[in-house]
């Protein structure tokens, strides 16, 4: 049976997503020698109170005094916990993964693969920036729900994951509307072919399709206009992107259904697998 201090650490991760996080760095405890539930049970008090940093020293004081206690395999979890809370995310994520090479079996392990997962996810920047950080997130949190499918973890990481791909896809969008502005219309094409093959389950899929009908319009390939046009028009037939698309089209004098009934459109994998 887990223990309360254990269960103490699972409730903690439950609130981990919506953290208002903050404190002081740099605290630490002076050594002098206690037992190790005194210790433990003061750095739980500093939880208590939001002081992340002093309760972080003290998980860590536990480990330093009684490493070979059960207690120390617990405190280095928390005390991973109490550095995520302070915006600690180095250190956070080096003691979760200090946790699982020395307990790769133990019950904190999809605890601490969340943990890591959730330090990445968090520190993940605007659209406009490099994407280094959301491809950690995205490992990360896929690792998750790999190892521990039916966890509540998998499950929160499933919706993170999802919103990871969307930024990973507007990322792409950025770059191709980039290339198609300077009138690189090759190298626009295969950005926006890769939000279509690599992230069509993204917000970004419809604009990407309208994206390509522009661009193969501009450089004359009339053919896969229209059939990426028709694609666009059969999943996303009442989107803004179809009309626009449609307006294109209709201005190239090739003729496509105003609003197509979505239920006779095209699977769109297996249409995009025949159009690319």
């Amino acid at each position: 049976m887990r223990s309360t201090a254990f269960r103490t650490a699972l409730a903690a991760g439950a609130a981990l997503a919506a953290a208002a996080c903050g404190g002081n760095r740099g605290e630490e405890v002076a050594y002098v020698e206690r037992p190790v539930e005194s210790i433990y049970n003061e750095a739980l008090r500093s939880l208590d109170r939001t002081n992340w940093d002093l309760a972080a020293a003290q998980f860590n004081e536990v480990q330093r005094q009684h490493p070979y206690s059960p207690w120390a395999q617990r405190a280095m979890l928390m005390s991973s916990y109490a550095q995520y809370r302070s915006r600690d995310y180095d250190k956070a994520v080096a003691s979760a993964q200090e946790y699982i090479s020395l307990h790769p079996g133990g019950d904190g392990a999809p605890y601490a693969y969340y943990l890591v997962a959730i330090c990445q996810f968090d520190q993940i920047i605007d659209v406009g920036r490099d994407q280094a950080r959301s491809d950690l997130a995205l490992l990360a949190l896929t690792e998750v729900t790999a190892r521990f499918p039916d966890s509540d973890y998998a499950r929160d990481a499933e919706l993170k994951t999802d919103m990871v791909r969307d930024q990973l896809a507007g990322k792409e969008m950025e770059v191709g509307r980039y290339y198609l502005q300077r009138g690189e219309h090759l190298a626009a094409i295969n950005r926006f072919r890769k939000v279509v093959t690599d992230y069509q389950t993204t917000t970004h899929v419809p604009e990407a399709l309208h994206r390509l009908v522009e661009a193969y319009t501009s450089i004359g390939l009339m053919g896969q206009a229209q059939q990426t046009a028709a694609v666009l028009g059969a999943n996303y037939p009442g989107s803004d992107w179809y009309s626009d698309s449609y307006a294109i089209m209709q201005g190239q004098g090739v003729d496509l259904p105003k609003a197509p009934d979505a239920k006779a459109g095209f699977n769109l994998l297996d249409r995009i697998a025949k159009l690319f």
